[in-house]
């Protein structure tokens, strides 16, 4: 990781206001990325664009109090988690002013497996949250892999851990997402 951006996520944590504006500045490229990317996965419910949800989420960020990163790819997470979470308030707002239209969401692991869910981005945001509550660290592959765009190799190097392990815990994350979204479903009338 970049030294600079290191000393600046710690004096950040310190609560250093110009540390903070100084990161925002630094990482705004990639930040701006996941904005969009965050906006590609929601496709049509949304209509907010990459800049106006990164600065909201910005001004989510920079209003707490207590957060800290011990590095880059944990700041990105939550970065990507309070986009997420925007994302998935417009989406329910956009739903209750619009009731029923649902939209299709794919967890794509790569070479053409998914996890396919006919589901709504709400929906998806529930189960994320049920699942950080049971599993924290399932739940932050899902952030890093998914929202954020990181490979298994990167992640694995950000925990310490094997490629193996960190695909054998998407796997597993994926399959509870799935469990959980499956059980959100409406039975079918017989």
């Amino acid at each position: 990781m970049d030294p600079e951006i290191e000393s600046l996520i710690r004096r950040a944590d310190a609560a250093d206001a110009s540390a903070a504006d100084q990161l925002f500045t630094r990482l705004y490229d990639e930040l701006h990325r996941l904005a969009e990317r965050n906006l590609r996965r929601a496709g049509d419910a949304v209509t907010l664009g990459p800049t106006t949800l990164l600065h909201e989420a910005y001004l989510n960020m920079a209003g707490r109090e207590g957060m800290a990163f011990p590095d880059q790819g944990r700041f990105l997470a939550y970065a990507s988690r309070a986009m997420r979470g925007l994302v998935i308030d417009f989406a329910r707002r956009r739903r209750a002013r619009r009731r029923g239209r649902e939209f299709e969401i794919t967890l794509t692991e790569g070479a053409g497996q998914s996890l396919r869910a006919g589901t709504d981005l709400v929906g998806l945001g529930d189960a994320l949250e049920e699942l950080a509550a049971v599993e924290p660290p399932l739940a932050e592959i899902v952030d890093l892999h998914f929202f954020c765009g990181f490979g298994f190799g990167e992640i694995a190097a950000m925990r310490g851990v094997s490629e193996r392990t960190v695909q054998r815990d998407w796997r597993k994350a994926r399959l509870l997402l799935h469990r959980a979204l499956l059980e959100d479903e409406p039975a079918p009338d017989a």
